[in-house]
C-alpha cells in the first residue's frame, strides 16, 4: 500500500508556502477557520504544522485549487485511509464547504464525501474489506470523523442534496 510519510507532507506544504507566500500571512478572518489556527496540528502523528496555511489558501483565488490539492494529500495517508489529522480538519472542511462562496468548494464536497465513505465501519468478518482498509481498532480516526460528521449534522444540512444524502447514511 502506498502511505504519504510525514516528511513528504511537511515538504508539500513548505513547497507550497514558497509557491504562495501571501497565505502564510493571511489573516484567517473566515468564521469558517475560527479556531484554525489554535489546533496544535503539529502534534498530530504524522500532520504537518502548516495546516492552516492550506486552510488560509482555500479562500486564496490563485492559490485554492493546489491548497485544495495539497491538503487533501496530507489528510490522506493513503487511497484508502483517513491520516489521524481528518477528525481535526474536518469541522474546518464543513464549515468551508458549506459556504458557496468557497473557490474549490466543489473540491471540499468531493473530500467530506470521501471521508464519509472511508469513515465507515469496516465489517470485521469481510476478509477483503479488512485487507483493503484495514480493521476499525487499527483506524480510529474512523470513529472520530463520524462523531464529528454527527456533531456538525446542522452543517451536513447546508451542503448540497446529493452530499446530504451520501453523508446521513
Amino acid at each position: 500500500m502506498c502511505v504519504v510519510d510525514a516528511a513528504a507532507k511537511e515538504a508539500a506544504v513548505g513547497r507550497f508556502l514558497q509557491q504562495y507566500p501571501q497565505v502564510s500571512a493571511a489573516e484567517g478572518d473566515h468564521p469558517g477557520l475560527r479556531g484554525c489556527a489554535e489546533v496544535l496540528w503539529s502534534a498530530i502523528p504524522g500532520c504537518p504544522a502548516g495546516i492552516p496555511s492550506l486552510f488560509y489558501g482555500l479562500l486564496d483565488q490563485v492559490a485554492a485549487p493546489e491548497a485544495a490539492r495539497v491538503l487533501t494529500n496530507v489528510l490522506m495517508d493513503g487511497v484508502f485511509h483517513l491520516s489521524a489529522a481528518m477528525p481535526a480538519a474536518l469541522p474546518f472542511l464543513l464549515r468551508l464547504a458549506a459556504d458557496p462562496d468557497v473557490p474549490v468548494r466543489t473540491e471540499l464536497l468531493d473530500l467530506v464525501m470521501i471521508t464519509v465513505e472511508l469513515s465507515q465501519p469496516v465489517d470485521g468478518d469481510d476478509e477483503r474489506a479488512v485487507l483493503l482498509l484495514g480493521s476499525d481498532s487499527d483506524h480510529p480516526e474512523r470513529e472520530r470523523c463520524r462523531r464529528v460528521l454527527s456533531d456538525h449534522a446542522s452543517l451536513l444540512r447546508m451542503l448540497p442534496d446529493g452530499t446530504l444524502t451520501q453523508a446521513s447514511r
